[in-house]
């Protein structure tokens, strides 16, 4: 068979939004991997990963309406709608199963996607993600940098809080960290990081996980200042087939060393292809 590299963007109408999209074919019969980036980062944000992982699985990742090229919402969203919607445009690319990966922010679309598609989400990675409002916080101050988008939008200004906000490399290397956030050609709007922040205003999956039934992959960094150690252990304590891979580095290190994670993704999801009838659009 032959694998397509070539990927395909588009504008998709969802549940009265629109979504930008990127595909990745891949190989044909094979289960797709949404993506689902963290907040204020569009899905330039994957370049690395994509580029790291098993070249015949098929990938889907969006822009989460007003970040990248999706238009922001004229009204707030939710995290459930957001999947709902993205649960839709896999569907609408041919596919009727797909594996999830969510990292920070996106762990939330990832989780819900596990909870509210059960029987199309096969597989779910969680990386450097908690459950929600009801996790254990970073410090205050950490946390105060997260409220506006300033890091994606100043470089000058990321570069000088990067060790202290992402851990890991950052601290040594505060230009890697810059590279991964400042990927896309566009600075992250205001208006788009707000509707993020609402989307996850009083959302926890906390409740959610015991429910979860798909094989979890967690993954977490012993230096990340954002997300503390101690959630990753929640989450494997209460998602009832998960396993906990612990590595050293930050927040980002998916993103600024992918070659390190990105096999044990590929052997985590393994290369089994979708039995189940297709469609093409």
């Amino acid at each position: 068979m032959t694998v397509s590299h070539e990927e395909t963007t588009s504008v998709e109408h969802v549940h009265g939004r629109r979504i930008a999209v990127t595909h990745r074919p891949g190989l044909p019969g094979r289960v797709p991997l949404v993506l689902c980036s963290g907040i204020g980062s569009s899905r330039d944000l994957f370049d690395p990963l994509v580029a790291a992982l098993d070249p015949g699985r098929p990938v889907v990742r969006f822009d989460p309406p007003g970040i990248g090229s999706s238009p922001p919402s004229r009204t707030p969203y939710r995290i459930p709608q957001l999947a709902g919607a993205v649960a839709e445009i896999v569907r609408t690319l041919g596919y009727e199963r797909f594996d999830a990966l969510g990292i920070s922010w996106g762990g939330g679309p990832a989780q819900q996607l596990a909870f509210s598609q059960p029987d199309r989400c096969r597989h779910l990675v969680l990386v450097a993600t908690g459950t929600g409002m009801l996790m254990v916080p970073a410090r205050p101050r950490t946390l105060a940098r997260m409220v506006t988008p300033r890091r994606h939008r100043d470089p000058g200004y990321a570069r000088r809080i990067a060790g202290e906000l992402y851990g890991g490399a950052a601290r040594e290397d505060p230009d890697a960290a810059i590279t991964a956030l400042h990927r896309a050609s566009t600075a992250t709007p205001v208006r788009g990081y707000l509707l993020q922040l609402a989307a996850i205003a009083g959302w926890t999956s906390l409740p959610l996980l015991p429910c979860i039934r798909q094989a979890t992959l967690v993954l977490a960094g012993d230096d990340d200042p954002l997300i503390p150690l101690v959630n990753s252990a929640i989450l494997g304590r209460l998602l009832p087939h998960a396993q906990v891979h612990r590595y050293p580095g930050g927040h980002l290190h998916l993103l600024t060393h992918p070659r390190e994670l990105a096999p044990l993704i590929d052997s985590f999801l393994g290369a089994d292809p979708d039995t189940t009838e297709r469609t093409r659009r």
